[in-house]
């Protein structure tokens, strides 16, 4: 192990992680130490943070966390790990001030439990403000008491990885209307600092002011109007209000009779130019935008049965996608309404595939004041509210920013039209043989999918890149396993 001194190997390494409850190496270590929390802050990419977890490890010739390991393959080289980040004692992480102002609601950091079932009764929600939540968008509550599918999950996997993206056929809360707005109620007694948002769904005009009125009842501090639930299939309800313009601004503007309360608009993915749902929310008076929701969507068949999973009896439909998998399309929809004339001047709540600290930059750098998670807490638990404010305070702390409103759309000047593209330069990859296996993955994808600018040796096991043949596209670099090539200098075609 002493010759891989690679960030790779450490992530790589992390990834195996099962991520055990009460984690049998952290139980094992007679120093004290936390390996389980080490493992798990280098797996969502707070490095700056992982050593403070092992900051008193000593050197243990029997290695007792890692032979605590009960990974069903190779355990987690722990110490590997460790050394490669530098072992030895920690630094501190430097930390920065997370606390936001949200349409006009303080809160100590900006990340908030979407509105689903992470979030759906006063235990759970309790249990993650504890935990260093900011606040909750509490499951969506609606006249309307749905009886729900069993299964109503299934699972988009990767080599390895238990699943990229995740689909669900879970409706609005199940419980009764007094009930629910009881749970809020209490959260809002017990953690008065939280943010507590009320996500409301109705069918009528009436159904719409009502809830509204509820939620300023119960103390919230803010209400998200819920237009975009792909598979509700009421009349009236879910992402076909989404979908019709008029009928968000109506709804909007019915929402807005029963509160002075602020308003978030939960907008549907499932249309082209999000922009113009959201422009029809703001002017019904709505004072912020939430996005995206999850996409419409059929994951899979199970060819055998002829349905699609998850099957109940034999049948199956469409809907919502969420999880990693949706990042970019979540991305791009902030992007647009961020820079739309109407819509960049109103606060956006971000949500899709945020799993990690980084992630969640990505999202305040293009607009976001603050984000929404849903699906990793469903795959990771609550737990992973350490690595997020603990990543986000050290990046910003690292980068001189003094708070995160001064990371909301940083990013943006820098995305452009493709017109405006610079298509006069090139970069040639280049391969860092140090680090090459030889495996040929660059060779095979650029004969078969690329510009057949990479030469092999087979006497050799060698790759080359042909310069005057390559055209900079960098598919090689992304196929490389072992992350062997690099973008070069950039120099004029």
């Amino acid at each position: 192990m002493s010759t891989v001194k690679t960030a790779s190997f450490c992530k790589e390494e992390a990834s195996r992680c099962m991520l055990c409850h009460d984690a049998p190496c952290t139980a094992a270590c007679p120093h004290g130490q936390k390996p389980g929390e080490f493992i798990r802050a280098v797996r969502f990419e707070h490095e700056d943070g992982a050593l403070e977890y092992m900051s008193g490890c000593r050197s243990c010739a029997n290695e007792l966390c890692q032979k605590a390991c009960i990974h069903y393959d190779l355990p987690i080289r722990i110490k590997a790990v460790r050394d490669n980040l530098g072992g030895g004692q920690a630094k501190a992480s430097p930390k920065a001030d997370l606390s936001i102002d949200f349409l006009g609601v303080k809160c100590e950091n900006p990340f908030f439990l979407a509105s689903s079932v992470v979030a759906s009764n006063y235990e759970m929600c309790a249990r993650a403000l504890q935990m260093g939540w900011g606040g909750i968008v509490f499951k969506t509550i609606g006249c309307f008491t749905p009886k729900e599918v069993s299964p109503r999950f299934e699972a988009v996997g990767k080599e390895g990885t238990p699943f990229i993206g995740f689909r669900n056929l879970e409706q609005i809360s199940d419980r009764p209307l007094e009930e629910n707005f009881k749970f809020l109620k209490d959260l809002k007694r017990d953690f008065p600092t939280k943010v507590i948002v009320s996500s409301i769904m109705g069918s009528t005009d009436e159904e719409w002011t009502r809830l509204a009125k509820l939620s300023e009842e119960a103390g919230c501090d803010i209400i998200e109007c819920n237009f975009s639930c792909p598979h509700m299939s009421g009349n009236g309800l879910g992402s076909d209000v989404g979908q019709d313009p008029a009928l968000v601004k109506h709804y909007t503007e019915c929402a807005k009779k029963g509160t002075k309360l602020p308003i978030l608009a939960k907008m549907t993915p499932n249309v082209g130019n999000m922009e113009i749902p959201a422009r029809a929310a703001l002017e019904g008076g709505a004072d912020g935008i939430a996005a995206i929701n999850t996409i419409k969507s059929i994951t899979g068949l199970n060819l055998a049965e002829l349905s699609a999973p998850p099957s109940i009896n034999g049948k199956s439909s469409v809907s919502g996608y969420s999880g990693k998998a949706v990042k970019p399309i979540a991305l791009r929809f902030i992007h647009d309404l961020a820079v739309d004339q109407i819509t960049k001047n109103a606060p956006i709540s971000g949500i899709g595939g945020i799993e990690t600290w980084k992630d969640a930059a990505e999202f305040i750098m293009l607009g976001c004041a603050n984000v929404q998670v849903t699906t990793a807490v469903m795959q990771y638990g609550y737990r992973i509210i350490d690595d997020l404010i603990g990543g986000l305070s050290a990046f910003m702390a690292k980068e001189g920013y003094k708070s995160v409103s001064g990371l909301v759309g940083k990013a943006l000047v820098n995305i452009i039209s493709a017109d405006k593209l610079d298509r006069d330069t090139v970069q040639i990859p280049y391969i860092k043989e140090d680090s090459c296996v030889k495996c040929g993955r660059c060779y095979i994808s650029c004969q078969d999918a690329g510009h057949q600018a990479v030469r092999w040796d087979n006497k050799e096991r060698r790759a080359e890149i042909i310069k005057d043949k390559c055209e900079g596209c960098h598919l090689c670099v992304l196929v490389c396993p072992v992350h062997a090539l690099a973008a070069g200098e950039r120099s004029n075609k």
